[in-house]
């Protein structure tokens, strides 16, 4: 059974020309129901996270500034949205259909959440479009609800996971592997478990090669029970802000890269989309689309 979680439902009232690509999340979603990638029921709206769920990777204090809206002029300006009811209930969201994948995949070999990735996000503040730290919550809900003993966070979104790195650095049951470009955003990078960082132009076989070093070595160090995949389509040649060179033949290759060495080692994979900025989002949503494709044949 391969199971597909959304959040597409609680838009974000954004300012005209804000340039975060919303409108990929439900472009996807139909895509995905029109390739019949699984059944039409097993395409669904997850529960938000709680407070309990989010309160394992994020500070209480962060979590009442969100709800009450008494985030700082500053703290907003790093998160990058306008504050908004609807943004807090999208992120609760989004981060329970990473909960959700989590869940599908130990049960199924894989799910997906067709949002999240958000791995800017520290403990008490957001950044780079991200509020909350899908990935790290997720994690540890497994953890909890002893599904999973040990997590391993395979990040190709090309921009580098230092929410991610921070929240769990003293951590040994996360591992945080992230491969991404050296010199863009974030400008601090926080040291994760393995970080792969690649010069700008790095194109598919350069990539790809150190990809697979880099699986092969997360992989045995983090002796996961379950991998949760950051499958970014912003290593695209064409993006905004990715400053990589992957065509979508050598971005398809990447994904069954990882799907590859995970079966291999009979791992679940939880996977979720992460970013993506090319200017035709039509390209966003093919590229989030093979990785959907590919990881429905993780499934049982």
């Amino acid at each position: 059974m391969f199971r597909v979680f959304f959040s597409d439902t609680f838009p974000l009232p954004l300012p005209p020309g804000h340039r975060f690509p919303m409108a990929k999340y439900g472009l996807l979603r139909a895509a995905v129901t029109a390739a019949s990638l699984t059944a039409p029921d097993q395409v669904a709206e997850p529960p938000a996270a709680d407070d309990v769920q989010l309160e394992r990777a994020h500070t209480r204090g962060y979590l009442d500034r969100l709800r009450h809206g008494t985030l700082s002029a500053r703290e907003i300006r790093r998160i990058g949205f306008p504050w908004s009811p609807q943004m807090v209930e999208r992120s609760r969201r989004s981060t329970g259909g990473t909960i959700a994948a989590c869940r599908a995949a130990l049960a199924h070999g894989s799910g997906v959440n067709l949002a999240g990735g958000t791995h800017h996000a520290h403990a008490d503040w957001g950044q780079g479009f991200c509020v909350f730290n899908d990935a790290v919550v997720a994690a540890r809900a497994m953890q909890a609800e002893a599904l999973a003993r040990r997590v391993l966070i395979v990040d190709c979104d090309v921009h580098q996971g230092n929410g991610t790195a921070a929240l769990t650095r003293n951590d040994p049951t996360v591992f945080a592997f992230s491969i991404h470009g050296e010199k863009n955003f974030p400008f601090h990078k926080e040291p994760g478990d393995l970080d792969i960082a690649l010069p700008d132009g790095t194109g598919d076989d350069a990539y790809l090669a150190s990809l697979t070093s880099g699986l092969r070595e997360a992989i045995d160090r983090a002796q996961a029970d379950l991998v949760i995949y950051l499958a970014g389509a912003d290593p695209y040649v064409k993006d905004r802000y990715g400053r990589l060179s992957l065509t979508k033949s050598g971005l398809a290759e990447r994904d069954r890269t990882v799907y590859d060495h995970c079966r291999r080692h009979g791992l679940p994979v939880a996977t979720v989309m992460a970013g993506g900025y090319a200017p035709a989002v039509a390209d966003i949503v093919a590229i989030h689309l093979q990785t959907v494709r590919l990881a429905a044949r993780l499934a049982s």
